[in-house]
């Protein structure tokens, strides 16, 4: 027992006795929460450690966005929750309190070391302070503005000059716009601003900008074609049954050579009807006012048909007032076919070449005008003979050069299967070598029931592009397509021939398709005749480019289908 005893002495000794002061608390409380009795809502106080005062602010709404009034029957019983601090109590309990602003609750706040400090509660209701723009769409030109909330602005990705629109927004609830888009038509190119009203008066002011986005180093930016418009040239825009053959494009306008007195002139990124375009001067005799093209400056060369004419004739007029003027005359043999289709490369103010196919049944050859310094160098074209294929009545050249006659050319033909070229198939598009006038390389194999009967040429962000069609002979309307190929290297001069089984009606899924290795394509019955079906398988594609070289159109036509514009962009997203 002794020796007990000394033990536990000499741990007494050792080890001090247990501090019984709990922990220090910091904050006391650290929050207080109100929600409606039913457990709704969620409202935090505001603490004032100076005046010692917590106020709890609620909604003037309920939801926020609703239009629903908080009442003060709402406010009688609200659930109270504290969050303290370790060793911190208040009194008295805070389960229920009427958080109606008139009434004020007083509660006492003791901490661990057993300090009281009195603090006083109360409901406010409050009007939302809220005033930001949430969303931003200019709807019927298809932009998107992106929101920057800490600079209040809002980019959009163009370089275009827009019309004036109405836009789709939305804003913080009960907030308030000034002007409101919705409603107004606003001038976007000139950086307007909007001030949006919160519903305590609190305000914010946002400016849209037109941002400059940068380029992709090359050619077209996956995935950023859109569809602008779709018109059925006969329904809508009221061009004549079988006569409407060709389209001249520019950066405003696409006039559509109706064969007659007058063309028809709509806009180009919208599709709408602007007139019906007086050519009645060219227009006798008949088939006066057979094609037309335009050119890379939007000048606009109309041709006839020679063989009713003993005289081949283009006329040049500027849109979208202008007066054909003759600008080619040449006296040609009054059987040779010249006139089915006319192309231009470059600038006929600066520099261009003009290329015209002949229809002579026995070889395959066009005529081809060069213009220098705003000048056509002779009335007379030069006769050029292309080697190794042959063509009938449906064939389109286009140079790739708008001052060396010697550059490349592409050629769409539709080709002679009595000759047995390739069986009962022959290649659409040709990439002939402007030196040797020798097939460079051929494009996808067709038979015979398809007819192409346009091509274009355009470099756009440093990628040259070849644009073809062709329709179904056999049945109108019922495999219509659209290649837009890659020409920067005879390795990405690629595509894959689909034979189609179907129509996809106009109004259905409506898309272009990356189908090809270094290209698209597009396939929709644009094609199917709202009238007769078309007996020559008429029709023409077109590129535009815009001035700043962001955007790159596609025009393509049906005749007695459709006429359809496609946006491609190069931005750098």
């Amino acid at each position: 027992m002794i020796l007990f005893a000394g033990i536990m002495v000499w741990l007494s000794g050792c080890q001090s006795p247990d501090e019984l002061m709990p922990p220090v608390s910091r904050k006391g409380i650290n929050s207080i929460t109100a929600r409606f009795y039913d457990g709704t809502g969620e409202f935090v106080g505001i603490t004032d450690s100076v005046n010692h005062e917590i106020v709890i602010p609620i909604p003037y709404y309920y939801p926020e966005e609703s239009n629903s009034q908080v009442t003060s029957q709402m406010l009688e019983k609200m659930r109270i929750v504290a969050n303290l601090d370790n060793n911190v109590t208040v009194e008295p309990a805070l389960l229920f309190l009427n958080l109606n602003p008139e009434n004020a609750h007083s509660i006492t706040v003791t901490d661990e070391r057993k300090g009281k400090q009195q603090y006083t509660i109360r409901g406010e209701i409050r009007k939302s302070a809220k005033c930001a723009i949430e969303s931003f769409r200019i709807d019927e030109l298809n932009l998107d503005g992106v929101i920057n909330e800490t600079a209040k602005t809002i980019s959009i990705v163009t370089i275009e000059t827009l019309p004036p629109a109405k836009a789709s927004i939305s804003l913080s609830p009960h907030a308030t716009i000034s002007p409101d888009p919705r409603v107004t038509e606003i001038d976007f190119n000139n950086e307007p601003k909007f001030v949006v009203t919160a519903h305590d008066g609190t305000t914010a002011t946002y400016t849209v900008i037109k941002a400059t986005p940068a380029k992709l180093p090359s050619g077209i930016r996956p995935g950023s074609a859109k569809i602008l418009f779709e018109k059925a040239t006969i329904v809508d825009l009221g061009a004549t049954v079988h006569n409407h053959g060709g389209i001249a494009a520019t950066k405003d306008y696409i006039l559509i050579s109706n064969r007659a007195a007058q063309s028809v002139l709509i806009d180009a990124k919208t599709g709408a009807l602007i007139s019906m375009y007086d050519v009645s001067a060219i227009s006798n005799p008949a088939l006066g006012n057979f094609y037309n093209t335009a050119d890379d400056a939007g000048h606009v060369l109309i041709c006839n048909l020679a063989q009713n004419h003993g005289t081949f004739k283009v006329w040049r007029l500027d849109l979208p007032s202008g007066t054909p003027q003759l600008y080619i005359d040449w006296s040609a043999n009054t059987s040779l076919a010249i006139g089915r289709k006319l192309s231009v490369q470059g600038d006929i103010a600066g520099n261009a070449i003009i290329t015209a196919p002949l229809l002579t049944g026995t070889d395959s050859k066009f005529a081809r005008w060069k213009v220098t310094n705003g000048v056509l160098q002779s009335q007379v074209p030069e006769i050029v003979t292309v080697s190794g294929i042959t063509w009938t009545t449906n064939v389109d050249v286009v140079s790739t050069s708008a001052t060396d006659v010697n550059a490349d050319y592409f050629v769409a033909r539709y080709g002679d299967h009595t000759a047995g070229e390739n069986g009962n198939v022959y290649s659409m598009l040709n990439w002939v070598n402007g030196s040797s006038n020798a097939v460079r390389k051929s494009l996808v194999n067709v038979n015979s029931n398809f007819v192409v009967n346009a091509v274009d040429f355009i470099e756009f962000n440093k990628t040259p592009y070849a644009l073809v069609n062709y329709v179904n002979a056999a049945t109108w309307g019922q495999a219509d397509q659209i290649f837009l190929v890659n020409a920067a290297s005879l390795d990405n001069f690629t595509a894959n021939y689909n034979s189609w089984g179907a129509t996809t009606e106009v109004g259905g899924a409506v898309e272009w398709t990356t189908g090809l290795a270094n290209g698209y394509s597009m396939y929709n019955g644009f094609g199917k005749g709202v009238g007769a079906a078309n007996a020559n398988a008429a029709g023409d594609v077109a590129f535009v480019q815009s001035p700043d070289g962001y955007f790159l159109y596609v025009y393509f036509m049906f005749t007695n289908g459709y006429i359809v514009g496609v946006q491609f962009d190069c931005i750098d997203l």
